[in-house]
């Protein structure tokens, strides 16, 4: 009986979806489960510690025993440093009652991040700054890679920077939440990833250039939302042409964000030639529905 080449692909392709999908929930799996006996190994430490009056720091006696009993019986896993990493994810979740209070509830694998997740994430400075950064990696999907890089450029303390205390504490316990067209600016902008010299000079469309060369890297900078829509967008007013030197939509703000680069400081005429931009795109660009213009000069 001769096989219909199409449909026999189709066949194939879908047999290797339904393989790498599979997979990749056996190591979801499997790193979730890691993570949680982590917690539940740290846990038994620390109540070891209470019951004996013993605190525990890096280096001690009871961490090099069982650095060294763990091993013999269990093999890798159970250097030092990795009994110390386990004892501290223990005790640094059970204050933000983060990982308690998911393995209580016994959520899907999808719902708890990786023991590499929780290793950087322990990396950080306090509990609030700890909660943040698990809230934001559940919420945005982020790989171990991308959490490195956003810790690595202070996210959570730029930020943090703009907002009150009623406002850092919210960042803590639910993430990035935008709203507000302040919500979507952090001050400043980390762009290491344009790989410019600090010793070098360049013009502002070289950074430009740079940027629409690493643009999905500049999307990940600015925030969760934006849509690219023009690189030196024209505006012709009076016979005159200006140019927007990047435009973006942001989908959940529902308006135009107008970027307008400059090498030094932000002067008044640079105010003024922005307001013009934006009065532009509010009465000749927006549609019915969308909210007003935001334009950042940086």
């Amino acid at each position: 009986m001769s096989i219909e080449q199409s449909k026999y692909t189709a066949l194939i392709d879908e047999i290797g979806s339904l393989l790498q999908k599979g997979r990749e929930q056996v190591a979801q799996t499997t790193s979730t489960i890691l993570a949680q006996t982590y917690w539940f190994i740290g846990q038994h430490i620390v109540e070891f510690e209470q019951g004996g009056k013993e605190k525990a720091e890096y280096g001690s006696n009871l961490l090099d025993r069982l650095s060294n009993d763990l091993t013999k019986r269990y093999g890798k896993g159970f250097s030092r440093s990795n009994v110390f990493q386990i004892r501290q994810f223990y005790l640094r979740f059970s204050k933000i009652q983060t990982l308690s209070g998911q393995f209580k509830k016994s959520q899907t694998p999808s719902n708890v991040l990786s023991w590499s997740h929780y290793i950087e994430i322990l990396k950080a400075d306090n509990d609030l700054e700890i909660s943040f950064y698990v809230k934001q990696t559940e919420k945005e999907n982020w790989s171990v890679r991308e959490l490195k890089r956003q810790m690595k450029s202070m996210l959570f303390h730029r930020l943090a920077l703009s907002k009150d205390k009623k406002g850092v504490l919210e960042l803590s316990e639910q993430g990035q939440e935008i709203q507000t067209a302040e919500d979507i600016l952090k001050d400043p902008y980390v762009l290491e990833f344009l790989n410019i010299p600090q010793s070098q000079q360049y013009l502002e469309g070289e950074l430009e250039e740079k940027l629409i060369s690493n643009l999905q890297n500049f999307l990940l900078e600015l925030g969760k939302g934006f849509t690219f829509e023009k690189r030196q967008y024209r505006i012709s007013l009076s016979g005159k042409h200006f140019y927007v030197d990047l435009v973006f939509y942001h989908r959940i703000l529902k308006c135009f964000v107008l970027i307008d680069l400059k090498r030094g400081e932000v002067t008044h005429q640079d105010v003024g030639q922005m307001n013009l931009y934006l009065n532009y795109f509010k009465k000749e660009v927006s549609t019915e529905g969308d909210n007003p213009p935001i334009g950042v000069s940086s």
